[in-house]
């Protein structure tokens, strides 16, 4: 039987390291077959054992009706901790399968921040339905979460957690964790409140197993922690994190009252998902994945192609102007892609790297202005080097030393643009609270086609002709 491969032997060879994780196709077509065949012991013997990561991506690799075939075939097997890792349109398929209450028993099963991510991601309709079949208490619980906006800080909040008074041993913590029954499934650290159930500090599982029992709390607390507020946007949260090297942090109401922490696996997919979502903007792809139905991927990609369309047209109008001057000289037809393509590769690059630097706060007012001088300087020289470039082959390719010099002069001019505008427009859509990744790319190859075009066209139109 072909099942997915771990590393879990220290002699493996390490040729075959690029195969330890992940599911093999042979083992997804086992699947397929098994499912198709209708062999129900055959898929469960399959799957036992399998990570919840791992059979989420099974059940994303699936056709839809043989998702939910998998899903019913489960049954009591189905391990809830699946559902935070599979793609939104596929929980859909995996909740029609489960069925509203075995659905919502599921959402019991699982931390209370994922709880809440998964409810966060229904429509209406779906949520209200789970929620009728939810226990009173854990109903409330996510609802409370969810009143928080999408991006912030609620809705990450793990509601378990260890508190204890300062004034209690080591011992009777130690034995409070022995015997309590609500405790999260991992946790790292354990908090120590005040009377008014306020963090006055933690204690790292490590320094409370390594002291006596005897010793008071309050004797070895840490009381330098970062506290955060449940309307803290996310990415700030994620940057605290990154910037303090934290394994988790107190999430406090506004009297100061502890109300659950953040822990770093819920910062690394967050991480995870605002890259993913700057990747998704700058491409114009919208909210989609492989995974969405084709309509939602069209209406996605839709609107940003008919920007670019418009912008398209603005150059295509600059064109227009010089359409004298391309009919004398037909070379510089064959030629005008060169500058404005090369314009907005290199604009590309240098927008990149500032919305990314942007989003994890790099790059702010305090360095901006050598960051755009030293951008300017690298676009001067690669316009030098590459005006060379295109200098001797437009001199070789057309025996005119005049065209040659032009489309030189074209090319550095338009990535010093280049590298000024990709620098330059994401600091001014910050500026004005919009968001860089959404639309620096229209601006960017407006500018850099336009500038490409005009530059070209009229320096031959004033020295060739």
């Amino acid at each position: 039987m072909v099942q997915t491969v771990y590393h879990t032997s220290v002699n493996q060879d390490p040729d075959s390291l690029d195969e330890t994780f992940g599911l093999h196709p042979a083992f997804v077509d086992e699947v397929e077959d098994a499912l198709f065949s209708k062999k129900n012991e055959r898929v469960r013997k399959l799957v036992a054992g399998l990570h919840p990561a791992d059979l989420a991506d099974l059940l994303e690799h699936l056709e839809p009706k043989q998702c939910g075939q998998l899903v019913e075939t489960l049954k009591d097997q189905f391990n809830p901790e699946v559902l935070p890792e599979l793609d939104e349109s596929v929980r859909d398929t995996v909740m029609r399968a489960m069925g509203f209450e075995d659905f919502a028993s599921a959402l019991t099963q699982l931390d209370s921040d994922e709880a809440v991510y998964i409810a966060g991601l229904l429509e209406p309709g779906e949520r209200t339905a789970v929620f009728e079949q939810l226990p009173a208490a854990d109903r409330m619980q996510i609802e409370a979460s969810l009143e928080y906006g999408e991006e912030t800080a609620g809705r990450l909040i793990q509601r378990e957690l260890v508190a204890v008074p300062d004034y209690w041993t080591v011992g009777e913590t130690i034995d409070y964790l022995r015997v309590a029954r609500k405790l999260p499934d991992d946790f790292y650290v354990v908090f120590v409140v005040d009377p008014r159930h306020r963090p006055v500090g933690l204690v790292e599982l490590n320094r409370l197993v390594r002291s006596k029992r005897p010793v008071r709390m309050r004797d070895i607390v840490n009381p330098d922690m970062d506290v955060i507020s449940p309307d803290m946007d996310r990415e700030d949260v994620a940057y605290l994190f990154r910037q303090r090297d934290l394994v988790t942090a107190p999430v406090v109401e506004r009297s100061g009252r502890l109300i659950g922490q953040i822990t770093i696996d819920d910062i690394v997919d967050v991480i995870e998902e605002e890259a993913q979502e700057d990747i998704f903007k700058l491409a114009g792809v919208g909210d989609t994945n492989l995974y969405s139905a084709v309509i939602e991927t069209v209406r996605g990609r839709m609107s940003w192609l008919i920007l670019n369309m418009m912008t398209a047209v603005g150059a295509s109008i600059v064109i227009g102007l010089f359409q004298p001057t391309i009919e004398k000289l037909v070379a510089l037809a064959v030629l005008m892609p060169i500058v404005a393509s090369m314009g907005g590769n290199a604009g590309t690059q240098t927008l990149t790297v500032a919305v990314r630097s942007l989003a994890t706060k790099d790059l702010d007012s305090s360095n901006a202005t050598r960051i755009i001088g030293k951008e300017m300087l690298a676009g001067l020289i690669n316009g030098l080097l590459f005006a060379v470039v295109a200098g001797v082959v437009a001199y070789v390719w057309f025996q005119d030393l005049g065209l040659g010099l032009v489309i030189a002069a074209a090319m550095l001019i338009n990535l010093v643009v280049a590298g000024l505008a990709g620098i330059t427009i994401p600091i001014a859509l910050d500026k004005l609270d919009i968001d860089p990744a959404t639309s620096s790319t229209v601006f960017l190859t407006t500018v850099t086609d336009v500038i490409g075009f005009f530059t070209f066209l009229a320096l031959a139109a004033v020295f060739l002709l």
